[in-house]
């Protein structure tokens, strides 16, 4: 693959003091005196390809959204590595595919650090690149250093500090999941002594009411399957919990919370080189938007919440240009995985679609191996430096943000750090339309898919069609192999395998020689 050097920042010293080197060239002959940019990671939560305004959704407005998708780059065929949120963020954050490393499905929320304090994270490439760095909002990737063992009332003994994050003010999982807590810099934030903390997921706590047996204690959203554990803020959740006190948080303010916290590290940091990872939670469950956003979609709550995290983005958006940082602050905005309607709450999200489609065009959602469940929306937005109002058809997966922002800011990376990343920064910033030649992606249950501009393979699978914890969401489990041609059959309707098997071959090998490790794009 072609390698296309730009700006860069190689050492912290030229990131700190304002001065830029050049290794070739420049994105902007005008750019050689100015400073590594700030770096702004958006990552929503179960957001769709078809979810927001500028990706043709009917039913909902996404105005903020859509003037970045103005101002930069909207890229329609971008990949995330899985089709659920831990293995996800794993392997964005530290260029390896999740599915190498055991332990790194959906994690419960007293999970251990997925993640381990040894390993070379994005994180830590930015602040050795004398970046300051910042983790706020979802989580998701364990904390502490072993399952279930945490202690919530002392310092956690490992946590986000240990990844190169100068600040964290996080969910420890999903905001369905227990403990319904905020951690900042790892210790429970507004932490409540006579409220002492106890988490579980294998026992409940005597004493504390269960929302399998008390259904009238959920008083703000009642569930459709599961999430009948804990209940906190009438809400029932997956796991048990007792204690909490003034730190539990109220979800309806999960959004105000963290946009706050996300505005005040941009204002503290303002003059100096950042890197924030703004992860949010509105559209994953239990959708509960603040009052204020209620009724803004005729969707109901899942496409209020919607609304919510279009505000959340139009908020930081404000917040760089009141600051004057907007030319000097690189935003990727983008979300975990695919969409997912009824995920466990009656929220009456389905039957209030009225036509829109969270997926788009797509087949599948969440948890599934066809395509909706892992292609998502992607914007790119660097005023000066990323041309303006640009669409791009390129092949392009987020396991590749590390190696290509390893390059925008000149860091060395260690032997053996983002095995599986690899730079297509050019791609990124709109300098050119180069294809990742393959992308791979993983389903909940493991199984692997191969996508190539023209070409979708799905391995063989014995699973059922369906998930089985939920209703009607697609595995894409078949027991022989599937093969789609993308380029003709965007849904995934006509299973050609056995019409091209040199193609399937071909795209088997490609998956064979991966896992092997030894092909790179």
């Amino acid at each position: 693959m072609k390698r296309y050097l730009f700006l860069t920042c190689f050492s912290s010293l030229a990131c700190v003091t304002g001065s830029a080197t050049q290794k070739s060239e420049k994105l902007n002959p005008d750019s050689a005196d100015r400073r590594c940019p700030n770096v702004l990671i958006i990552y929503a939560d179960d957001l769709g390809y078809g979810d927001l305004e500028c990706y043709g959704a009917k039913n909902v407005q996404t105005p903020h959204i859509n003037r970045l998708a103005a101002e930069g780059i909207r890229f329609r065929n971008a990949h995330a590595t899985a089709a659920t949120s831990t293995p996800s963020r794993y392997s964005m954050l530290t260029g390896e595919y999740a599915w190498r490393r055991p332990g790194t499905d959906v994690a419960a929320g007293n999970a251990g650090m997925i993640v381990r304090p040894e390993q070379y994270t994005l994180a830590d490439m930015f602040k050795n690149a004398g970046y300051v760095t910042a983790a706020i909002g979802k989580w998701h990737l364990g904390l502490g250093d072993k399952d279930g063992q945490q202690d919530w009332n002392a310092p956690l003994s490992a946590a986000l500090g240990d990844l190169g994050f100068d600040y964290s003010y996080i969910m420890a999982a999903t905001a369905d999941r227990v403990p319904c807590v905020f951690i900042e810099n790892g210790k429970v934030a507004d932490y409540d002594p006579e409220a002492p903390i106890e988490v579980s997921y294998r026992k409940p706590f005597e004493g504390e009411p269960l929302g399998k047996d008390h259904p009238e204690l959920l008083y703000n959203l009642k569930s459709s399957h599961g999430h009948d554990m804990a209940i906190v803020n009438g809400i029932g959740r997956i796991g048990y919990m007792k204690g909490g006190g003034k730190a539990l948080w109220k979800d309806e303010n999960i959004a105000d919370s963290i946009t706050t916290h996300a505005i005040g590290f941009i204002r503290e940091h303002k003059d100096r080189p950042f890197f924030m990872y703004f992860a949010t939670n509105d559209i994953h469950v239990p959708r509960f938007p603040h009052e204020r956003f209620r009724g803004k979609s005729p969707m109901g709550l899942r496409g209020d919440a919607i609304v919510q995290f279009d505000w959340s983005v139009g908020q930081i958006i404000d917040a760089l240009d009141k600051l004057g940082l907007a030319e000097n602050t690189l935003i990727i905005l983008s979300s975990d995985n695919g969409p997912v309607v009824d995920d466990g709450y009656q929220d009456s999200a389905e039957e209030l679609l009225n036509g829109h489609s969270p997926a788009g065009p797509l087949r599948g959602n969440k948890y599934s191996a066809f395509e909706g469940g892992t292609r998502i929306p992607v914007i790119v937005r660097w005023p000066g430096q990323v041309p303006p109002d640009r669409i791009s058809d390129a092949l392009v997966s987020q396991i590749d943000w590390f190696a290509s922002l390893a390059l925008l800011v000149g860091a060395e990376l260690p032997k053996g750090a983002a095995p599986d990343s690899f730079d297509y920064l050019g791609t990124w910033l709109g300098k050119n339309q180069t294809d990742r030649p393959w992308v791979i992606e993983q389903a909940a249950n493991h199984t692997l898919s191969v996508r190539t501009k023209d070409w979708k393979y799905i391995e063989p699978n014995d699973g059922p069609a369906l998930i089985t914890w939920g209703p009607k969401i697609e595995t894409g489990n078949l027991s022989t192999p599937q093969l789609y041609r993308i380029a003709d059959d965007v849904a995934e309707r006509d299973n050609t395998a056995l019409l091209y098997p040199d193609v399937v071959f071909e795209l088997q090998n490609i998956l064979r020689r991966v896992r092997m490790k030894n092909l790179k794009p």
